[in-house]
């Protein structure tokens, strides 16, 4: 099928566990986490399991056809279950296999889903002692290039690529260590992140050694826990009445290691640097966006160095500017992109199966807004990134397919309230917590210009429903509730009005 015949590819349900610590949760083995994530992804596209004509299960650490296993729980309806292994990136690759099925009008409907339960030696150990290990190629050169130390390989790799940053473009230990301190302190926000703590910066570069530069806080943890996704046609959507939360994946693209990764002995390249550069441009070529379009990222910070070479990777910045990027503070609310609202792996977890689906999970509430407390204003386009060593990077982009009918999530799937402490299902719920979110970010330089409490009385939500805004940018560094309340000066407008004219802004 050529380009031009593909049809368009949405993803309108997602859910996913709580990330924890390898066995910190009774009764969470794969099958039942998997349960969880798909339960929760089928209510929020509001389907039935037999809905589903075909499954996509990633993991990495399990035996073959795990991915049957875990979806008998679910449901015994006889369809195809395929099990995909590709390091840390398998979840978007169950992903990008899921998008291919309806792009090429195989299925209509397709879940995609990951899972990890994770071993103790899980980052160490190998299964097979009697055949050549798949990254073999890669020790080889970093053993040449920096040398074996005692740190776990992954460690060893990514710090080596931190190092080589710092000597070509003067980066320093600081940098990495405050991408660690933003993700932490984004994962607060994030209830489903396996770790919720804020740490000051003397914590995390004070925090135990692991592979210079890389201390303990700038490393992601091992972790137990399942995403999951429904992805379907646009007839699938329209006929199913899904336009408020189908989010439109624009493209796709993984590259697997090339030449340089091996010749040119580099250690930023030995983890994939070219990988993401390559996955990244045929990514915005084929939708003619630029980076500067985007607004939310998530990203593979599986430690904080990889995290600053990505954003030179993605083009999100000029190669040698990472560091740059982050003391302008243009990674969080506020600056240029945010990167990570969700913790990222470093604080939320990396559960290696179901990482890719955890990213979309998050990346598509972003753009439903429904992401509560860490929602990213005005968030329009979205770009992904998850890669795995040996090697494989998928870069996506992602948009709401319908905005006019945008409407936020069910909390109990999102684990996340609105910021204006209500307010669910009105489609224009979304611009007030933008509204609350500009107010934290900048209510110190904006109440004092604008000095008014203003009250939003909007009719025709869900169901005829009515509901009242007040916005206080009066007091304090004021705020935003949901709820009764008096303004100083009322403004009446239906919810569909109230949404569309937020869209013209």
């Amino acid at each position: 099928m050529s380009n031009h015949q593909k049809r368009k590819v949405y993803v309108v349900g997602v859910g996913m566990t709580k990330f924890e610590k390898p066995g910190s949760r009774a009764n969470f083995d794969y099958p039942e986490m998997v349960q969880e994530s798909v339960g929760k992804a089928l209510k929020d596209a509001r389907i039935p399991y037999d809905t589903i004509q075909q499954a996509v299960v990633g993991y990495c650490y399990g035996d073959s056809t795990s991915g049957q296993r875990a979806l008998y729980g679910v449901g015994l309806t006889g369809i195809p279950i395929y099990n995909v292994n590709n390091a840390c990136s398998t979840g978007s690759t169950a992903l990008m296999i899921a998008k291919q099925l309806i792009e090429g009008g195989v299925a209509e409907c397709v879940l995609a889903l990951g899972f990890e339960r994770m071993a103790r030696d899980a980052l160490t150990a190998t299964a097979y002692k009697d055949r050549a290990h798949p990254m073999e190629r890669h020790m080889e050169v970093m053993s040449e290039v920096e040398g074996f130390g005692s740190a776990t390989v992954t460690a060893q790799l990514f710090g080596n690529a931190g190092r080589e940053h710092m000597r070509k473009y003067g980066a320093k230990p600081i940098h990495f260590a405050k991408i660690a301190l933003k993700n932490h302190r984004h994962s607060v926000k994030n209830p489903l992140s396996q770790y919720q703590d804020d740490y000051t910066l003397d914590q995390i570069m004070q925090s135990k050694m692991i592979h210079e530069p890389l201390t303990l806080l700038q490393c992601c943890p091992r972790s137990d826990g399942s995403a999951s996704a429904v992805v379907c046609s646009e007839e699938f959507v329209k006929k199913h009445r899904l336009e408020s939360q189908a989010i439109e994946i624009l493209a796709m693209e993984m590259a697997t290691d090339l030449p340089s990764s091996f010749k040119e002995k580099s250690s930023m390249k030995l983890v994939g640097y070219d990988m993401t550069k390559s996955a990244a441009s045929r990514v915005f070529a084929k939708t003619g966006l630029r980076p500067t379009d985007v607004q939310v990222i998530e990203l593979h910070d599986c430690f904080a160095t990889n995290e600053l070479i990505t954003y030179e990777a993605l083009g999100l910045c000029r190669e040698g500017e990472g560091a740059k990027l982050v003391d302008q503070g243009d990674n969080t609310y506020g600056g240029k992109y945010v990167v990570n609202p969700s913790g990222g792996l470093i604080s939320k977890g990396h559960p290696l199966g179901a990482t890719g689906l955890a990213q979309c999970t998050e990346l598509c509430l972003q753009l439903r807004g429904s992401c509560g407390d860490r929602q990213v204003p005005g968030a329009k386009i979205a770009l992904q990134h998850n890669i795995g060593l040996g090697g494989a990077a998928v870069v996506s982009l992602y948009r709401h397919g319908f905005p006019q009918s945008r409407s936020t999530a069910d909390p109990s799937i999102t684990g996340s309230m609105s910021q204006s402490g209500g307010g669910q299902g009105f489609k224009c719920a979304p611009a007030f917590d933008a509204i609350a979110q500009e107010l934290k970010i900048n209510g110190g330089k904006l109440v004092p210009k604008i000095r008014g409490i203003f009250a939003f009385e909007i009719s025709g939500g869900p169901n005829g429903q009515k509901g009242t805004w007040i916005v206080d940018a009066k007091n304090g560094k004021g705020s935003v509730q949901f709820g009764p309340g008096k303004g100083e000066v009322t403004l009446i407008a239906s919810d569909t009005v109230m949404a569309d004219r937020s869209e013209e802004r």
